[in-house]
């Protein structure tokens, strides 16, 4: 979410011009910058990193 957010204040972007670009609607964006990270899934935010141009790795490791 962090990395989103980044990339959607470094193009200076109104959350209506990001949520068109991330192909979700504007309050969808507005959650997201306000860091309401139970409303999405991680496939969610996978989908809109993609609509970024972002590739997406995640990585499993032992518990400690």
């Amino acid at each position: 979410m962090d990395e989103i957010e980044a990339i959607i204040k470094k193009k200076g972007w109104t959350q209506k011009e990001a949520a068109k670009r991330c192909g979700v609607t504007q309050p969808r964006i507005n959650d997201l910058l306000r860091g309401r990270i139970a409303r999405f899934s991680l496939d969610a935010l996978v989908n809109i990193a993609s609509a970024l141009g972002r590739k997406v790795r995640v990585s499993l490791e032992d518990a400690a």
